[in-house]
């Protein structure tokens, strides 16, 4: 089973996806892991993936992925149960890596090596992204840039995807299932 958990900033989307992950792992007596993809750039950032340490306190296998996650996915099987948080963190870990060479190619290179390793995946995944294309068009070309690649980049998780979710308020609304 793969999952995708859209939501705004504090919507409790992952809340949502670490309760999943664990009823799935205590279900199925798989491995747990959590993959983090945040990079603790300045003291803001370290508190909040201290925040998120402590809210899924033990039994985790943590990995630090922050660029090729394509490539840890392929390492997981069937008895693996994984949740990564968060794409929208991820893809922008690129747009940074890439700096002034970026472009919606390299991106999509990049999102195309996820989506064929999620569908070649035997392992439970399930992935955090924010949904950030519901506001007004932002200002600056690097805000719209991040946002149109994020939008493209969850409709692709999306499809191959078994089950959607967006969460706002701490509230579930499936959206595929």
């Amino acid at each position: 089973m793969k999952q995708l958990i859209l939501g705004g900033a504090r919507s409790g989307k992952s809340k949502l996806a670490e309760s999943r992950a664990q009823q799935c792992a205590l279900e199925t007596r798989s491995r747990l892991h959590y993959v983090a993809t945040a990079l603790p750039f300045d003291e803001e950032m370290q508190q909040r993936i201290a925040h998120h340490q402590k809210q899924r306190g033990k039994g985790w296998l943590a990995h630090e992925c922050s660029l090729h996650l394509s490539e840890l996915i392929a390492t997981f099987s069937g008895e693996d149960v994984v949740l990564v948080d968060c794409l929208t963190l991820w893809l922008n870990n690129w747009i940074f890596k890439f700096g002034d060479d970026c472009s919606n190619e390299k991106l999509e290179a990049e999102v195309e090596k996820l989506v064929q390793a999620v569908s070649s995946s035997n392992a439970t995944l399930i992935f955090v992204s924010n949904e950030v294309g519901m506001g007004i068009v932002p200002l600056g070309a690097i805000s719209r840039y991040f946002v149109d690649n994020a939008g493209r980049m969850n409709q692709q998780l999306a499809h191959v995807c078994g089950q959607v979710t967006f969460v706002a308020a701490g509230l579930p609304l499936e959206l595929k299932s």
